[in-house]
């Protein structure tokens, strides 16, 4: 049973009634499903990293253009590049070892001219209207358009207009911790988390998410990492604000192969979607 931390309220109220108040809020609040739907973010991360595991170059290489643009944009000394402290917290919770990560900040540093990679994003929809995002990078636009294209089609979606479904998510920055590697207790923490920055904080059974506007996520996630929090996720993400549920099995097939087709491209950053796995 999920627990959602509604902080706002409680912590806003904290100073008048002190801790007192907020313990025997949470006390209620626990066995009350309320709040968001109830989607565990932990669950997908893991078995994103199990998949990951087999194929790990892969999704190295991605990350290596992340780092490469964010030390084109910014400079290759992560103290004065927030993006790139960002991207390599990513590689980070993603397993990339340290010196993987240095020789690809050094490459892109003394090859910086090379790096032409152009970020574009496509919207569309698959079976019963699940609604997806695709971010590539790329240094190929016609290759990629191709690709994704192809992707949407053979799952029985399509490719929609700019903004057609980008406004059934919330960009966030999302933190996710993983109660297996940190053992806290959870009030204490969300009040470390609250102190950091964060707009939301939800409690699930095997797992914290820990939500920030965009612009505060590496303040946030940086106060964390300072307090030694191990984070399963760091990222700044799109968060669908409602979820579509599929029945029929061809429908799951059909949205699983999609996704697949993008996972596996390796000019395809991010895939966002509403599909309620």
């Amino acid at each position: 049973m999920r627990k959602i931390v509604l902080y706002s309220i409680l912590y806003g109220l904290l100073p008048f009634f002190g801790e007192t108040f907020l313990q025997k809020s949470n006390t209620l609040n626990k066995g009350d499903k309320r709040g968001m739907s109830g989607h565990s973010k932990f669950a997908n991360i893991k078995h994103k990293k199990e998949k990951n595991d087999a194929a790990k170059g892969k999704i190295f290489t991605k990350i290596g253009k992340e780092i490469a643009v964010a030390v084109k944009e910014g400079g290759p000394d992560p103290a004065n590049n927030s993006k790139l402290r960002d991207v390599i917290a990513k590689a980070k919770s993603n397993n990339m070892p340290n010196d993987t990560i240095e020789r690809g900040i050094k490459k892109a540093a003394g090859d910086a001219n090379s790096v032409n990679y152009v970020q574009n994003t496509y919207e569309g929809y698959g079976p019963n209207g699940i609604a997806i995002i695709v971010e590539t990078l790329t240094d190929n636009k016609n290759r990629t358009a191709a690709n994704v294209r192809s992707a949407f089609s053979k799952g029985r979606g399509n490719i929609g207009t700019s903004g057609c479904v980008s406004f059934m998510f919330q960009k966030k920055g999302q933190i996710i911790v993983s109660k297996e590697e940190y053992e806290t207790d959870p009030d204490e923490f969300m009040m470390v988390a609250l102190d950091a920055g964060a707009e939301d904080f939800v409690e699930e059974d095997d797992s914290y998410e820990i939500t920030t506007d965009p612009d505060a996520f590496g303040e946030v996630r940086e106060a964390l990492e300072k307090e030694g929090v191990p984070m399963a996720s760091a990222e700044v993400t799109m968060i669908p604000q409602t979820y579509v549920e599929l029945t029929d099995p061809k429908d799951i097939a059909n949205i699983q192969k999609t996704l697949d087709m993008l996972d596996d491209d390796d000019d395809v950053q991010d895939v966002y979607h509403n599909w309620d796995e």
